[in-house]
């Protein structure tokens, strides 16, 4: 999905004047890429929290520069609760390109509806190429028949038509794993069986 933002230039550099640019409400950006010179930027703080929230990665420049750009980089302040920066690179919709995709879980595991069995989100997003007009915004992983003992790995990831998985196949997803303190065996399937006990004989009077 390609959604158009306006940007503007900006020729003024240093910590002082990218501090007046956030107080205006806007943010410091570089546009980068394809040989091309760097070319620096702003951008409404409102524009950048929706490319945040909609998972946004391939977007049109208008406004002060006319291009096609990947979000490639936010840069977060010390704390975490700010937007301080943020990095664009040029790109054609027609090349491939690697994002890293959230998962969403889908479904309920029936592994984990006992108390033995606890659900494990394991790993949050994982890293594909793809055509740049082809990004998702996020990738399903269906769990509705991870039983107990049972993983999802990246290979077993569906993935939009032309793209491949750049994170390793094996790494897992999400898995069903035995709850702390329980055992991921039936206790009733391993019961013993009752122990018999032998009487003994009375001795024989006289022997």
């Amino acid at each position: 999905m390609i959604e158009t933002i306006e940007v503007a230039k900006r020729d003024v550099l240093g910590s002082r004047a990218m501090i007046k640019i956030r107080e205006k409400g806007h943010i410091p950006a570089i546009l980068y890429g394809h040989g091309e010179d760097n070319v620096c930027l702003t951008l409404p703080l409102d524009t950048v929290n929706n490319l945040i929230k909609h998972g946004t990665k391939l977007v049109s420049l208008t406004g002060g520069v006319t291009d096609t750009a990947l979000l490639r980089a936010v840069q977060w302040s010390s704390m975490g609760d700010r937007i301080i920066h943020v990095d664009f690179a040029r790109v054609s919709q027609s090349e491939d390109v690697e994002v890293t995709i959230p998962i969403h879980l889908h479904g309920e595991a029936p592994g984990a509806l006992s108390a033995a069995g606890q659900l494990r989100f394991v790993t949050h997003e994982i890293v594909i190429r793809c055509p740049a007009s082809s990004i998702p915004e996020y990738l399903v992983c269906e769990i509705g028949s991870l039983q107990l003992g049972q993983s999802i790995h990246v290979s077993d990831m569906k993935l939009p038509p032309g793209a491949t998985s750049v994170t390793p196949a094996a790494i897992v997803i999400a898995q069903v794993a035995v709850a702390a303190g329980e055992s991921a065996v039936d206790p009733l399937a391993t019961s013993s069986e009752p122990e018999l006990i032998r009487k003994e004989k009375a001795s024989e009077a006289g022997a």
